[in-house]
């Protein structure tokens, strides 16, 4: 390895040196044109003030008027010097085309003027090098230069068949498996690999090969990419990383050209780790009805090229995706990518750890509590933890304060979430009420039904992303699993927020928008994948499509049957509304109670509302405490989206 980084040590140098020297002709030569072309022009501008052209009837009158001095003919014309004119500061000389006449040398004769002919001699071998070798040489010299730089640059053709991959060496990229948490397995899994070619002859000596390559799937924002320069800093190898994108180009057998080249280089700095991120930019499946040349061909050769190398020699291919599903078969198979590592959203353990890894340079008080953050953020990636603690820093700047506490870190939340307040919005009084009473009617529905998580927050402030206020729920305890009873119990809050300005105001408003999309898409997962309809019972209805983006869900059943679906979906919604409206209507003394002060202080936490509520309902602390213990024993974990619960939006 050590003579393979100093060939291309050495070659780089040779290359470098090369460069320098056509750079420094090339600044030289631009450097003597200028100059000739300034003495030039310089030449001309003294010859132009001091020199004057005359006609040969002009010439012929200064003789005969005896104001000439001397006389110089030269091949194409004649020079006059007149006599000196002590009146005029600067001597002036005339010149007129040549033209012979034996009258003129008699005339210069009686006069006594002085005449001369000068021969102009001509170098042959200096005007061929200043009219052909210097342009040609200067041309040359200037287009190698720019065509190097945009080579180098990646302009107009990228440095055509040249691989764009960037190059790391041991710890430069400043990132190593301490810096990526919440994704055990996969670090794991990676470990396994680094240590593999940090000690082959361990694993060599059981019979145990290296994998060929490693496709890192997941969402956008959990770490696969981090995960990769983690590999770098901790591999000590040579760590060449690209996008899939660096390969695609406009002309055909570019990108094929482009692997080539990467896997050459890979080869020779073997033992080597190659990152190709976005690898679904060229590895889509092919197809014949509508194909890409050029995808296709790099693609081929792609194949051709992790089927080629030996891995005995420590070269391995290391790719991310968060689309799976468009990606060749081929591409798939055991021996080019033998291991599928997921690298999925953290569950609670896992986003603790990271907000501990982002906030350890951040100066924070005492009140911090980390794991209550990680429980009201179910469902956030790596990267929304890491915006959230910023922007928590970023608040206790702007609010004075020199550490960061708990307030901040739940601002920071609702900001990643909802978008900052939107003070320019001023509601008028009737519409603000509608929005307490709504927000509030979704908080009744998590202190009267069990299976549904408590309150952490409820606010009726604007927020930029269109919100006018939001209730923010916070499990007690993460969860994997999700019974139908508690998907029952979310239709019914989310419907329970237009069933209160029914009740109390018998209006509906736009507000109850985004409620009634959410209960849609949560009433349609459960008939068509989950098997909680009466009607369709344990059958799946559609495929889910994007898994790690949108999670869309494609239809496989007859036209027929989406009918029967649409009934069924909206029946499951009509019950859960009535079913609002009906506990609306049983604790309308409390929905007023907390409405109006909501609707006086505009944010509230979610113990003051329950404790207006167990003050209405004569309930003590102790006994509801009891009674929602009792309730909530035995329920299973769950990993929902993080989001509020209420969304009011116009």
């Amino acid at each position: 390895m050590d003579n393979n980084n100093n060939q291309n040590n050495g070659q780089k140098n040779n290359d470098n040196k090369g460069s320098k020297f056509n750079q420094t002709l090339l600044i030289l030569l631009i450097a003597a044109v200028f100059t000739y072309l300034g003495m030039s022009c310089m030449s001309n501008f003294v010859t132009n003030a001091s020199t004057k052209e005359i006609s040969y009837t002009e010439f012929l009158e200064m003789i005969e008027e005896d104001k000439v001095e001397k006389v110089e003919y030269t091949s194409d014309k004649i020079i006059i010097t007149p006599k000196s004119d002590e009146n005029s500061p600067i001597k002036m000389t005339y010149y007129t085309g040549y033209i012979y006449q034996e009258d003129t040398f008699k005339l210069l004769n009686e006069k006594g003027i002085r005449y001369s002919h000068t021969i102009e001699e001509s170098n042959a071998f200096m005007d061929i090098i200043l009219m052909y070798v210097i342009p040609f040489l200067f041309v040359y010299l200037l287009f190698t230069f720019v065509f190097r730089r945009m080579a180098k640059g990646g302009g107009m053709m990228g440095g055509v068949g040249k691989s764009n991959a960037k190059m790391y060496v041991q710890k430069q990229t400043g990132v190593t498996f301490k810096d990526v948490a919440g994704q055990d397995e996969a670090k794991e899994s990676l470990t396994e690999i680094v240590d593999f070619l940090h000690n082959p002859d361990k694993y060599n000596k059981i019979g145990a090969k290296l994998p060929k390559g490693a496709l890192l799937i997941g969402p956008p924002g959990t770490g696969k990419t981090l995960l990769a320069r983690a590999v770098a800093g901790e591999a000590k190898v040579p760590f060449f990383s690209l996008s899939g994108s660096d390969f695609v180009e406009m002309y055909v057998g570019v990108g094929a050209s482009r692997v080539r080249d990467l896997f050459k280089q890979a080869q020779a700095s073997a033992p080597c780790i190659v990152f190709i991120d976005e690898i679904d930019a060229i590895g889509k499946s092919r197809d014949s009805k509508m194909g890409n040349d050029e995808r296709e061909q790099t693609l081929n050769q792609l194949l051709s090229e992790m089927d080629g190398f030996d891995p005995s020699k420590g070269l391995l291919i290391l790719a991310a995706t968060n689309r799976p599903e468009v990606l060749d078969k081929a591409l798939l198979r055991p021996g080019r990518f033998d291991r599928r590592i997921i690298v999925d959203k953290p569950d609670l353990k896992g986003r603790l750890e990271t907000l501990r890894v982002h906030s350890k340079d951040v100066l924070m008080d005492d009140s911090v509590d980390l794991e209550k953050i990680a429980l009201a953020t179910s469902g956030a990636v790596g990267s929304d933890l890491a915006n959230m603690i910023n922007e928590a820093a970023i608040n206790a700047v702007k609010n004075g304060r020199k550490f960061v506490n708990q307030n901040d870190l739940f601002e920071a939340v609702e900001v990643v979430i909802a978008g900052k307040e939107k003070k320019d919005r001023i509601l008028s009084d009737k519409e603000k009420r509608i929005v307490a009473y709504h927000e509030c009617g979704h908080a009744l529905i998590t202190a009267v039904k069990k299976n549904s998580d408590p309150v952490q927050k409820i606010t009726i402030v604007p927020r930029t992303m269109g919100s006018l206020g939001y209730v923010m729920p916070v499990p007690e305890e993460e969860r994997y699993l999700e019974t139908k009873d508690e998907y029952l119990v979310k239709l019914v809050t989310y419907m329970a927020g237009r069933a209160a300005e029914k009740v109390k105001f018998n209006v509906e408003t736009s507000g109850a928008a985004s409620d009634i999309q959410e209960a849609t898409k949560i009433a349609r997962h459960m008939v068509l994948m989950l098997g909680m309809s009466d009607k369709f019972g344990m059958m799946a209805l559609a495929d889910i499509e994007n898994r790690y983006l949108d999670g869309r869900a494609a239809m496989n059943c007859a036209e027929t049957t989406q009918a029967d679906i649409d009934e069924e979906v909206r029946r499951l919604l009509k019950n859960a509304y009535d079913e609002a409206i009906e506990i609306v209507s049983n604790n309308i003394d409390v929905l007023d109670k907390t409405g109006e002060y909501l609707f006086e202080k505009e944010t509230i936490t979610g113990e003051e509302f329950m404790q207006i509520y167990r003050e209405v309902k004569g309930i003590s602390e102790e006994a509801d405490t009891i009674s929602v213990n009792e309730e909530t024993v035995g329920d299973n974990d769950k990993n929902s989206d993080t989001g509020v619960t209420s969304d009011y939006t116009l």
